[in-house]
């Protein structure tokens, strides 16, 4: 029987080709995968046969990830995917920042049915919407993953000072970044130096409310903060509170709410960032890899729960995929179960993070039943697959 891929949201046709062979579509029951977007998934109840989810897109609020961490289900997400989309939101949203475009739009709308006099009306108002330029201006950049890297990149092309800070910076994302930007060791150095601030972070208990009245005081007078990554890293009050004021110039977020709406110097944008066919193509397509790779081989790659783990494929060999807790001695447990068969490991990776670990393991010829039930037995494994 076919293994069966459920969209729970309209995902790109590009990923289709990548499911050739699988039953994929928007309606099937009790599925191997899920690709999810923007679905709620806290009330999905998985079947049996589910092992593993993919979000087309960075963020996974919308997913019970650390329950499906415990029942063995493996969630991935799409980083980089998106990053030139929101890279490019953020550009413009730079400049909206800086100048008082979108103000100036809307009093033009209101010189409508004005008929000669528009080209007077124009001249006389327009210095209502004087702003200034972002060359030569501070940059901060909190977070500095693929999308905070690109945004940091671009920036300094455009003349902008940049700095950024990320105490989980990657060696690759590391690499990638411009030696012209500045890498500070907290957030507090972003907060006093910057003109803009952009927030490129995910929303946890660290994270959340880290814009607040307090860490607002400690920045610039006429500050604008851009957030495009969840709104509520941001105190809706606070910052209500500093717009009235002017502490802050400009909040430019992708994510509106109903008290930020029609306040006086906050652009909501209607959650854009990613909304472009390109971003939407790439996130699909590197879903569905992440997907066919984990449910056919066993490799884990961008999952947002369970470690990165990968091997080659040995023609001949029998592969177990095992899911455990990252404790002490498990791997000698299950590799005795297996040895005690008589059965010989012929290759293993094995990787953790925090408390779970996955290990692969290759074993000449097939893998009997048994000794998938002598594995499953281990205490502390969550999931056994032969692949």
């Amino acid at each position: 029987m076919s293994r069966k891929i459920l969209k729970l949201n309209a995902i790109s046709p590009l990923a289709d080709t990548i499911f050739a062979g699988y039953g994929y579509s928007d309606s099937c029951d009790d599925p191997d995968g899920i690709m999810v977007r923007s679905a709620q998934m806290a009330d999905y109840k998985p079947g049996e046969n589910l092992v593993a989810v993919a979000r087309a897109g960075a963020g996974t609020n919308n997913i019970p990830v650390a329950d499906y961490a415990e029942k063995g289900i493996v969630v991935f997400n799409t980083p980089g995917a998106n990053a030139n989309a929101v890279k490019e939101l953020v550009i413009c949203e730079l400049f909206l920042g800086g100048r008082k475009i979108t103000d100036a739009i809307d009093w033009v709308k209101s010189l409508k049915g004005e008929g000669e006099n528009v080209g007077k009306l124009v001249e006389k108002g327009k210095s209502k919407f004087v702003g200034h330029e972002i060359t030569g201006k501070m940059l901060g950049v909190i977070g500095l993953g693929a999308i905070g890297v690109a945004v940091a990149n671009a920036a300094y092309g455009l003349n902008m000072e940049v700095m950024g800070t990320d105490p989980y910076l990657s060696t690759m994302n590391a690499l990638a970044l411009s030696p012209h930007i500045n890498v500070v060791p907290e957030r507090e150095d972003i907060y006093k130096k910057s003109d803009f601030i952009t927030l490129h972070v995910p929303l946890n208990s660290d994270t959340k409310n880290m814009i607040n009245k307090d860490t607002i005081a400690s920045m610039k007078d006429g500050v604008v903060i851009i957030n495009n990554s969840r709104g509520e890293l941001v105190n809706t009050d606070d910052m209500i509170e500093a717009l009235e004021s002017g502490k802050v110039s400009r909040y430019i977020t992708d994510f509106p709410n109903d008290k930020l709406i029609g306040v006086r110097n906050c652009i909501c944008v209607p959650h854009l960032g990613a909304s472009t066919p390109e971003a939407e193509d790439n996130c699909a397509v590197m879903a569905a890899h992440e997907l066919v790779d984990y449910i056919e081989n066993g490799n884990i790659t961008n999952s947002v729960n369970y470690p990165s783990v990968s091997l080659a494929r040995d023609e001949g060999k029998g592969r177990v995929c095992i899911l455990h807790r990252n404790v002490k001695n498990i791997i000698t447990k299950f590799t005795s179960a297996i040895s005690q068969q008589e059965l010989n490991i012929a290759h293993m990776a094995s990787s953790s993070r925090g408390e779970y670990a996955c290990s692969i393991l290759e074993i000449d010829g097939e893998v009997p039943a048994k000794t998938l039930e002598a594995i499953k037995a281990v205490e502390g494994v969550l999931r056994v697959r032969a692949v």
